[in-house]
């Protein structure tokens, strides 16, 4: 009996690592270059990567004996899936592993972009006592639109509904009466953005969300909206969200993703209104732990021509 050979090079959970190797070699080349990926994936029959890794059409070019890509989370922006159905590679993800993560870290950034706890903690690791300063607003009795109503977007309904939230939903790939039963008022995106007072996105980046929230976007937004992105860099025009910061017409915004990442002191970045995190969605250790566990199991499956749960290409 052949062994598969896997080569894993953006980290994985010892959990995960541990289920692979009871049945495959086991390769972790973590943080490789492009170059060096092209030369060594030649004899891989798995690649498990996650957001880092740029899986391109070069490297399905490349990997003669590639079977399987598996992604440890949900986006795959970073895999060319026409590459992949061309060469016959599956690509399969990880997409539950991480709800909770994201669910939990939205929320926080918008506590955060409200109630200005960085600036505040900031403030008073300086040796300042700026009370006055930080006055924020509440969550209770304000209106969350939620752009992207998959499982992320639920999650993020039923935790803002104990803040007394009332959520409203946009999601072009779910039925109405769906929406409504995961604790959404379904709404037209025009709608949402004229009603909300906070709106967050959780949808992939493709060519029909890229720049989605754009300045004709911006412009339908109530004055003094909130914005919270913890999704993918790309879906907000970076360039009209400084700008409207500047305005007032976001009066604060929290984004854990950037179009490029890392971004740089950018004026963005650096905007005191503006809260920032390091792609940091998935990064607890439950999160990690399942993601691992569950994309070991799927490139396995994949490998033994089993059946798949979660099949992108």
């Amino acid at each position: 009996m052949s062994v598969w050979k896997i080569l894993i090079t953006d980290g994985l959970d010892s959990d995960g690592i541990a289920i692979l190797k009871k049945s495959a070699e086991v390769v972790e080349m973590n943080g490789i270059d492009p170059e060096d990926l092209l030369k060594q994936v030649v004899d891989f029959d798995a690649l498990i990567v996650r957001g880092r890794t740029k899986v391109s059409p070069a490297v399905f070019e490349a990997a003669k004996n590639l079977k399987v890509v598996g992604r440890a989370g949900v986006g795959v922006d970073n895999i060319d899936l026409a590459a992949a159905k061309a060469h016959g590679v599956a690509v399969v993800n990880s997409p539950v592993a991480t709800t909770t993560a994201v669910a939990e870290l939205t929320m926080a950034l918008m506590l955060n972009a409200v109630r200005e706890i960085s600036r505040a903690d900031s403030s008073m690791k300086a040796g300042k006592w700026l009370k006055k300063e930080f006055e924020g607003v509440e969550l209770s009795g304000k209106t969350l639109g939620i752009i992207g109503f998959g499982r992320i977007g639920a999650a993020v309904a039923k935790r803002s509904a104990a803040f007394d939230m009332s959520v409203l939903g946009y999601d072009p790939m779910v039925p109405a009466d769906e929406i409504v039963k995961r604790g959404g008022n379904p709404v037209s995106m025009d709608d949402l953005l004229k009603q909300s007072d906070f709106i967050t996105m959780h949808l992939p980046l493709s060519d029909e969300t890229k720049g989605l929230i754009n300045a004709g976007a911006f412009a339908k937004m109530k004055k003094g909206v909130y914005l919270i992105c913890a999704a993918r860099g790309g879906v907000i025009d970076e360039t009209a969200l400084l700008e409207a910061l500047n305005s007032g017409k976001v009066a604060g915004a929290a984004l854990d993703v950037f179009v490029t990442e890392p971004p740089g002191m950018t004026d963005l970045v650096t905007h005191p209104k503006l809260v920032c995190t390091p792609h940091l969605g998935a990064q607890t250790v439950e999160a990690q732990q399942r993601a691992s566990k569950d994309i070991a199991d799927e490139v396995l499956a994949s490998l033994n021509g089993l059946s798949l749960r979660w099949k992108v290409a």
